[in-house]
């Protein structure tokens, strides 16, 4: 009898059990677990707080990077930019393109944080914000986030090798300007001086890590403060009137200028990198924020050069105009010298974002005993290549209308617009979807850009191609002719 009691005393005990009895009577359903205390009191990720960056970047020294991977041989461009404009559409358009490109690159950025906390992942490059945007995107397009990744992946290592290569020529140009002055007796070809940078970039291109690109990014930025003080020095003596320069061009002429400024302003392949090595990444956006502050100065420096090299030297300006200073002057000449070595220590900032997407791309199937010599490898291949397609076409002006029309638009613009429509789709597109219209006017103007651009820089390659064949085909017959009177005096 007690053992029946204490037997019915376990089965009253056991069904007195508040989780069995609130779970299955149906009378008293909750939300509720036994776990509930873990999920309310679980903070939301953190994505720099889960960051494990070996080296990484100050505020200031991402400051750094920023704004040597944006002032680069682009602002030298600007008047050049402005003689496709004219003086008051350039001022407008510097100022309404550089918002733009901010605008593209702080949306980029946005997302992939935003991202990040999605996927629950520390960081992301590029291409991977834009994979995940598909993939954490609207059902349908989700699919279509591997094609994302490879297609950015593939196109950001094809624009920046093609910055790389008017790196080149913007180098080559420049010594060959100084040195014809004063060697006079060796003048040499721009494609011979593009050749002989070879040496120097392997070597620069072989550190492999951003921070110890620090003191050169550093060094490259006084560099080119002190190239901007003199060329602005030669700008600003004897002055002419403003009001004998065009003030608007030809909306033909429209379409160079966009893709000249958007290819100057444009670091949109740095910009990921940089935020992921932050030591305090919360830093680079808001204001001021390290993107507000570099764009500020980025914009500013752009549109003074671009006003003030067009009124100075006007239709005459050329691709570089630091090729338009005295020949004469030991100033004028130290400026060359000084923005050609301030590249030369940009290439190796710029060379760091395709080498990384090859790397990523290879690297896991490569042993680990031969990734040392891979490395050295493809990073002197990549050179070697650059190097030979800037002395293939050696035209400084054309080739920076036509990388910024093809690359930087359509990476530059059109992909951040994109990203950014597909990630709120889901999310809201805002009252009266104001990001979906904003998105649309982005697109349009990479669109213009694209095609305008391409269009009017390769009929512009053309017809000098055109024009050179001629005048090489003038010249041989009088040189045959001369070598005739020359054999017939003997």
């Amino acid at each position: 009898m007690k053992q029946d009691e204490r037997k019915g005393g376990t089965i009253v005990l056991e069904n007195f059990n508040s989780t069995a009895n609130l779970a299955s009577n149906p009378g008293f359903q909750s939300t509720l677990s036994l776990g509930s205390k873990e999920v309310i009191n679980e903070k939301p990720y953190n994505p720099f707080e889960h960051r494990n960056v070996q080296h990484p970047n100050s505020t200031i020294g991402s400051l750094v990077h920023l704004l040597k991977s944006s002032l680069g041989s682009g602002i030298l461009a600007m008047p050049a930019a402005f003689k496709n404009a004219g003086l008051a559409a350039g001022a407008l358009g510097t100022i309404i393109v550089g918002f733009i490109c901010t605008h593209c690159v702080y949306v980029l950025v946005r997302t992939s944080q935003e991202l990040c906390v999605d996927a629950k992942k520390p960081s992301m490059g590029f291409a991977e914000t834009c994979g995940a945007a598909f993939e954490y995107g609207p059902k349908r397009l989700r699919p279509w986030a591997n094609f994302a990744r490879t297609f950015v992946d593939y196109a950001l290592t094809c624009t920046y090798l093609a910055a790389l290569c008017v790196y080149v020529v913007f180098i080559a140009e420049n010594f060959k300007e100084v040195l014809d002055e004063y060697v006079p007796d060796y003048k040499l070809s721009v494609e011979t001086y593009c050749a002989l940078t070879l040496v120097p970039l392997v070597l620069i291109c072989q550190i492999r890590n951003l921070k110890w690109l620090v003191p050169f990014s550093a060094i490259a930025n006084i560099f080119l403060v002190i190239c901007f003080a003199i060329t602005m020095y030669y700008i600003f003596n004897g002055l002419p009137n403003p009001a004998e320069r065009e003030m608007v061009a030809s909306v033909t002429q429209w379409p160079l200028f966009i893709s000249t400024v958007i290819f100057a302003m444009e670091g949109i392949g740095v910009v990921m990198p940089v935020e992921n090595e932050m030591a305090k990444p919360e830093q680079f956006l808001g204001c001021p924020g390290v993107l507000n502050v570099a764009m500020t100065v980025v914009i500013s420096l752009y549109g003074i050069v671009g006003f003030f090299g067009y009124i100075k030297y006007g239709d005459d300006v050329r691709g570089s105009v630091t090729l338009n200073l005295p020949q004469d002057e030991i100033l004028a000449q130290s400026a060359k010298i000084l923005m050609a070595l301030a590249i030369l220590f940009t290439y190796s900032l710029q060379f760091y974002v395709p080498m990384e997407m090859i790397w990523r791309q290879i690297h896991e199937r490569v042993s680990v005993r031969y990734e040392n010599i891979t490395q050295i490898t493809i990073r002197t291949v990549a050179v070697v290549g650059s190097v030979a397609l800037a002395a293939a076409f050696p035209d400084l002006e054309l080739f920076i209308s036509l990388c910024g029309a093809i690359f930087l638009s359509s990476l530059g613009l059109l992909t951040p617009a994109i990203v950014d429509t597909v990630h709120n789709w889901d999310r809201g597109l805002g009252t009266f979807n104001w990001i979906l219209w904003k998105n649309l006017f982005i697109s349009l103007i990479s669109l213009i850009a694209l095609f305008a651009g391409s269009y009017v820089s390769i009929q512009g390659m053309v017809h000098k191609f055109s024009a050179t064949n001629s005048t090489l085909e003038m010249i041989q017959p009088n040189s045959t002719i001369n070598a005739i009177n020359g054999t017939l005096v003997l």
